[in-house]
């Protein structure tokens, strides 16, 4: 273990955090991938506010809080307004708590997982003119949120099977 590593124990003695250090894919550790994760939510959540990258927000045309009325498009293609925003750059401040810990790291792409599906099937349901179209979503956001919630529900399941894998090694048949 390197000196900038937390090396927690839990009641048992066993060493389960290291497994946030180690590497998974490449040299990616657990907690590199998922503060990368949460990078690119802030990086997304913060460009969503830029002229430039994000057309039309002029003071008339421009976000709104919420709803379909929000003309404003991340890169030409993506709905956003402000609520949708701050949503994102709330998912990169729960990411970046949540690599400390290799337990909250599963939760948080799990849940997030499932909640970007629901988001996909609300985008599918509701109408984008639709006054119920608070977020605002369209057809680009919809299948967005549907590669998103399943990649994370797959990232989140292949690190609960590392985790039990790990614990298996440290302490077989232990539940």
């Amino acid at each position: 273990m390197t000196s900038h590593q937390i090396d927690l124990e839990d009641d048992a003695g066993n060493d389960d955090f290291d497994e946030l250090y180690e590497p998974i894919i490449g040299p990616l550790s657990l907690q590199a991938i998922t503060l990368g994760t949460a990078a690119v939510f802030m990086v997304v959540g913060i460009l969503g506010f830029l002229p430039g990258v994000t057309s039309d927000l002029s003071f008339h045309n421009g976000p709104r809080f919420s709803g379909h009325h929000s003309h404003a498009m991340l890169f030409g293609v993506f709905m956003v307004s402000v609520l949708h925003n701050f949503v994102h750059l709330g998912y990169a401040a729960l990411g970046a708590v949540s690599s400390f810990f290799a337990q909250t790291v599963r939760v948080y792409f799990i849940a997030g997982g499932v909640i970007y599906l629901v988001v996909w099937l609300y985008g599918l349901i509701v109408r984008e003119d639709s006054s119920a179209n608070f977020l605002p979503v369209n057809t680009a956001d919809n299948w967005l949120h549907f590669g998103l919630g399943v990649g994370m529900i797959a990232i989140g399941i292949l690190l609960h099977l590392r985790l039990r894998a790990a614990r298996d090694r440290v302490s077989p048949g232990a539940q």
